[in-house]
């Protein structure tokens, strides 16, 4: 007996501890089996106490009373399936007559306290069916991503959601995107994880960095082209026009219209092209958009008219040509001028790492979603990379990505350099590949010592 009170201890203590230094391990080991149980033992009265039951049918009423038995309880949610994952259980329900989904995602909280579990949300699968997704930690607090993700080309995974899933960038589901955030909100860092993700990929990455190219030009290895001032910007941009302009003259000579094709071999966007004649696609990576609006004289104001007319031209026309913008800034509103707000139209995916202001969360989700809106307004401040992503079907998700170091995005970009292709219409502004420095140069020249 002993014996067996020290080793109740021991697992007791051993629980303890990884539950406080690791959750994911305390999860995988002993988390996963005791929330199981408790939701298992715990769910017809926590379905009834959140008032996701309906009443007995009229007619088991009538075979009740026929038969002289006890009125039949109220019926729950038939569960279907029970499965664990690496950061939570997901729990799939087929609703019962007279419910809706909308219950479900009503009641998530008070889930989220019934069954002892971090987080709780649900999704409608399909009519009747409703998933409800349980973590048992916060994952978002040490993201690790998992060792397998579903990545396919143009969709890379860049960050985890706050329920255990994986974030992608789809750019073939949504070709733009807009993500805004504050200083150290963690917007470089998801950048470099979309940059990261993309240099494995064939696809030419564009970059126009306008703070004199410090956020990209270290990775200039991996870039086709590169503009780190507004003029070569809008040179950079002009030159994607020209080069869109270029693969629609393609399509449409290899658009194979004729009554012996098939409809879904006939060609309306690079994607329908043979692979050996389709152009590469193209991803244009913007740090910092602001940059790229602001004037302060007339032939400033006249360059700036042209920058955004060429982004607005590359966002409503660029998707079939395989042409996709990625705006990051600081700020984005309507106060940066005409045109803002027709590109705010275009960029469909939305992402807001934490922001100074209502009004720029307003820009990203006030077309969305209120509860986005709110819910990117209160980011607090020590939590860097934490961000809320939205799309224009409504849905949003807190997530994070990983922490990529400049060293490890610029040792992807190092690895993949050889899979840089050569566009003629940009290479005019392809980056030299110079030699990396055998050793650091200082800064400043020191001056000899006098005596």
């Amino acid at each position: 007996m002993t014996w067996f009170m020290v080793a109740v201890v021991v697992v007791v203590a051993a629980a303890g501890l990884l539950r406080w230094r690791r959750p994911a391990w305390y999860w995988l080991t002993f988390g996963v089996v005791l929330a199981t149980v408790r939701v298992l033992v715990r769910y017809s009265s926590v379905m009834d106490a959140c008032g996701l039951t309906v009443p007995p049918s009229r007619w088991r009423l009538a075979l009740a009373r026929v038969a002289n038995r006890p009125v039949p309880e109220s019926r729950v949610p038939r569960i279907l399936r029970l499965r664990p994952t690496r950061t939570g259980l997901v729990l799939r329900l087929k609703l019962r007559p007279g419910q809706d989904a909308f219950d479900v995602s009503a009641a998530t909280d008070r889930l989220r306290h019934s069954f002892g579990m971090y987080g709780v949300t649900s999704r409608e699968v399909r009519s009747g069916v409703v998933e409800v997704r349980m973590t048992g930690y916060d994952v978002l607090k040490q993201v690790q991503m998992p060792a397998k993700t579903d990545t396919r080309p143009m969709r890379v995974p860049v960050a985890l959601r706050e329920d255990g899933s994986v974030h992608y960038r789809d750019y073939r589901a949504v070709p733009h995107g807009l993500t805004l955030g504050a200083t150290e909100s963690g917007k470089s860092v998801y950048q470099r994880n979309l940059v990261a993700g993309l240099a494995p990929m064939d696809v030419a990455l564009v970059g126009i960095d306008c703070k004199q190219g410090v956020e990209l030009f270290p990775l200039a290895r991996r870039f086709s082209a590169l503009a780190d001032n507004p003029d070569t910007a809008l040179e950079l941009l002009e030159a994607l026009v020209s080069h869109m302009e270029e693969v629609y003259q393609l399509i449409r000579a290899e658009q194979r219209i004729s009554v012996a094709v098939p409809d879904a071999e006939i060609a309306a966007d690079i994607w329908d092209l043979p692979d050996d004649i389709r152009p590469v696609p193209v991803v244009v990576l913007v740090d910092e958009v602001a940059e790229l609006a602001l004037f302060t004289s007339k032939e400033e104001e006249k360059r700036r008219d042209r920058i955004i007319t060429a982004l607005v031209r590359l966002a409503q026309l660029g998707r079939a040509a395989g042409i996709y913008l990625e705006i990051c800034g600081q700020r984005f509103g309507s106060e940066l001028g005409k045109g803002i707000t027709m590109l705010r139209a275009q960029l469909t995916g939305r992402t807001a790492h934490r922001v100074n202001d209502e009004t720029s969360a307003n820009m990203a989700f006030g077309d969305i979603s209120p509860d986005a809106v709110l819910a990117a307004i209160q980011i607090p401040a020590e939590t860097r990379g934490i961000a809320i992503a939205g799309d224009s079907t409504g849905g949003w998700h807190r997530i994070r990505a990983p922490h990529t170091s400049l060293r490890q995005a610029v040792n992807v970009c190092n690895k993949y350099a050889d899979r840089t292709p050569d566009v003629p219409a940009l290479a005019a502004y392809r980056p030299a590949a110079a030699a990396l420095p055998s050793a650091r140069v200082p800064l400043s020249k020191a001056a000899p010592a006098t005596a």
